[in-house]
């Protein structure tokens, strides 16, 4: 007896009708029916009747309101409004099962759609409050030097050097900041257009090896090509935005590297692309971090990242600038043992 159509409601209830009539009409005295076929004239004019009445009623008051319930249901879900509403077919001659599914899958829907909101909400709000604090800080800085400076530090030439040494740090590092995050803006609009152009990824990274070298010495870090790739490996892509993914990642494995640590660097030829890793023997990253690693202002040891100056976006614009050329990146990680950085780049048609 499920999803039953109006035909189907008519003949079952008019067939009850009928035979009750039928049945009343045979107990009852004043009339005087002895044979089976005035019997059955009864039940058929009945039935017809029933029949007739029910269906109309059923289809031109309920079920028509009903087919336009679910085709405004149907078409708000869609996010379209059209003149002939009724004028599309049903996905089945049951109206009501439609709108018991239609309405079922737009609760669903709703119910995603309020859950990423709530997620989007509270990741503005981090958003924020990561970039208060980010501005604060220097700001708070600049604040006391010059509030010094003023209270009679500058007649002391050493500590007015220091302190005006101090500023100039904090304003680099706001300028920094607001940079890092024009640049994100940028990315993430579309505004920000890619050179491409075919380079041999390894003589870049080559370059990028002697422009951090002095960096690179003072916590003792050795970079290397891995064996077997120190050979030519050309790509498409913008070889300035690219040079700036190597530094970030460069830069990050100096920053969270132990003394004496090594940084390598691989590339591996995968048909299409070419696969660029860089892995430190650092002290890691524990797997609840992954996952948000590339989170504008996500840091996983705050101290420690506030201390080497970075803004905390560098990741963030990493990630982009490898999106950006329709390539992805990922990292691996164990605590204690390193980290394993690797994105790829379309090779050249001149490999």
């Amino acid at each position: 007896m499920k999803n039953l159509n109006p035909k189907s409601i008519a003949f079952y209830i008019s067939l009850m009708v009928a035979v009750t009539a039928t049945v009343v009409a045979l107990t009852t005295r004043s009339m005087e029916i002895n044979d089976a076929l005035s019997c059955f004239v009864v039940f058929a004019i009945v039935f017809l009747i029933s029949y007739f009445m029910i269906y109309v009623a059923l289809e031109r008051f309920i079920y028509r309101k009903i087919k336009l319930v679910y085709k405004t249901i149907h078409n708000l879900k869609l996010n379209r409004f059209t003149k002939d509403i009724l004028g599309k077919s049903l996905r089945s001659e049951d109206p009501l099962t439609d709108v018991q599914q239609e309405v079922q899958e737009w609760a669903e829907d709703s119910h995603k759609e309020i859950e990423g909101l709530k997620k989007a909400e509270l990741y503005r709000k981090e958003f924020l409050s990561n970039l208060s604090h980010e501005f604060k800080t220097p700001l708070f800085s600049i604040q006391g030097y010059v509030h010094t400076l003023l209270d009679g530090a500058m007649d002391d030439g050493e500590v007015n050097k220091h302190f005006l040494e101090k500023t100039a740090g904090s304003i680099e590092r706001l300028c920094n900041l607001v940079n890092d995050l024009e640049e994100i803006a940028k990315l993430e609009s579309g505004e920000e257009q890619l050179d491409k152009v075919t380079f041999d990824i390894y003589s870049l990274t080559k370059d990028v090896f002697e422009e951090m070298e002095y960096k690179a010495k003072i916590s003792n870090i050795h970079f290397s090509i891995k064996k077997g790739c120190e050979k030519p490996f050309y790509v498409f892509a913008d070889k300035d935005k690219i040079r700036q993914v190597m530094v970030n990642l460069l830069d990050n494995s100096i920053k969270y590297g132990n003394q004496d640590g090594n940084t390598i660097v691989s590339f591996y030829d995968m048909a299409e692309n070419i696969l660029i890793e860089l892995t430190d023997d650092g002290i890691g990253i524990s797997e609840d971090h992954l996952s948000r690693l590339f989170e504008r202002f996500y840091r996983v040891d705050k101290s420690r990242s506030r201390e080497q100056g970075g803004t905390g976006l560098g990741l963030a614009i990493v990630k982009h600038l490898i999106e950006a050329h329709g390539q992805t990146i990922n990292v691996r990680s164990k605590v204690g043992v390193g980290s394993t950085f690797g994105f790829t780049l379309s090779k050249s048609a001149e490999s």
